[in-house]
């Protein structure tokens, strides 16, 4: 009878450990400022890639020039 309630109490305390461990690692993942870091590099990389970049500074332009030209008309 000790035996399994020995077993037990050793199943209950590692089901505890496991369990801590699992809130521990939410709290990491949910934490607000880490998951706004990881946003901003993702899309600072994907800005950064040649293709993207150009064509946001092409669209820039052009409506920079359209701007432009709209403001002389008048």
């Amino acid at each position: 009878m000790a035996r399994d309630t020995e077993h037990i109490e050793r199943e209950i305390d590692a089901a505890r450990n496991r369990l801590a461990s699992t809130l521990d690692e939410l709290a990491v993942r949910a934490d607000p400022q880490r998951i706004a870091d990881n946003t901003k590099h993702a899309v600072l990389a994907k800005v950064n890639e040649p293709k993207v970049k150009y064509s946001l500074i092409g669209a820039g332009a052009l409506v920079g020039v359209l701007v432009l030209i709209r403001v002389f008309r008048r």
